[in-house]
């Protein structure tokens, strides 16, 4: 797989004549995690689409552009915020979708290792509608986990998790996609703080990097730098309502 390269937006998006953001530059670095946060409805899970190169419903103007010239098609795996499971294959199948559809022989055998380290060894003959919330969404992590693709777009993929799983799920991810360009949305300063090189609040004006702790990511989820940031994160956010 090619290494990961940086990713830089630029311009505005609106809808029906709404700006959502205007005039923002966003850059994700190569091989590192931005953690992108902000209000409901400033654009956060558009951003991912308009990498995607998914419909946004809406007008963007402006570029986005990568670190090595090179087009996005066919680099990059994305978890939505639902698990997008196909009802009529099996936790296992699932996980493997994206090389049938490519029609490349999947990997059983690294399948039904992640699969294990999501605790999903006992389900994965199990049809989506068997699992939990929590079940069906760490089945859809596996399943992006699976892809190996240098950019990797993560829209709350941890967000119908309880807490202790939900640590265990981010360490997870952080070891898997290790030297990958990755962009997490999420609502959690916690995650944010406990993940990111870099943290990006979202406003309708711009991009705004925000302060990570000193020590580098993963961080212990109770080390006193990454609660002293989730804190003051956690603060700044609740201004967005003032």
């Amino acid at each position: 797989m090619n290494e990961a390269p940086s990713i830089t937006l630029q311009g505005s998006h609106a809808i029906d004549g709404r700006t959502l953001f205007d005039g923002i530059t966003l850059t994700l670095p190569a091989a590192e995690w931005t953690c992108l946060l902000g209000p409901s409805g400033v654009g956060k899970s558009t951003i991912l689409r308009l990498i995607l190169g998914l419909d946004t419903a809406g007008t963007f103007t402006g570029s986005i552009e990568t670190s090595d010239a090179k087009p996005l098609d066919n680099r990059i795996s994305y978890m939505a915020q639902s698990d997008l499971l196909l009802p009529w294959l099996t936790v296992l199948e699932n996980a493997v979708l994206g090389a049938r559809l490519r029609d490349e022989k999947p990997d059983l055998d690294r399948a039904q290792t992640l699969l294990a380290r999501v605790g999903l060894s006992d389900h994965q003959t199990k049809k989506p509608a068997a699992l939990s919330g929590g079940m069906r969404q760490r089945a859809a992590l596996a399943r992006t986990l699976m892809e190996d693709r240098p950019i990797v777009l993560l829209d709350e993929p941890f967000s119908a998790l309880d807490a202790g799983t939900r640590a265990d799920m981010q360490e997870l991810a952080a070891e898997v996609l290790t030297d990958k360009t990755v962009m997490l949305v999420t609502h959690d300063p916690g995650e944010a703080a406990r993940m990111a090189h870099q943290i990006v609040l979202l406003t309708p004006s711009e991009a705004k990097q925000w302060p990570v702790p000193p020590i580098p990511p993963i961080r212990p989820v109770d080390a006193p730098e990454t609660l002293s940031a989730q804190s003051e994160l956690l603060a700044h956010m609740r201004g967005f309502r003032a």
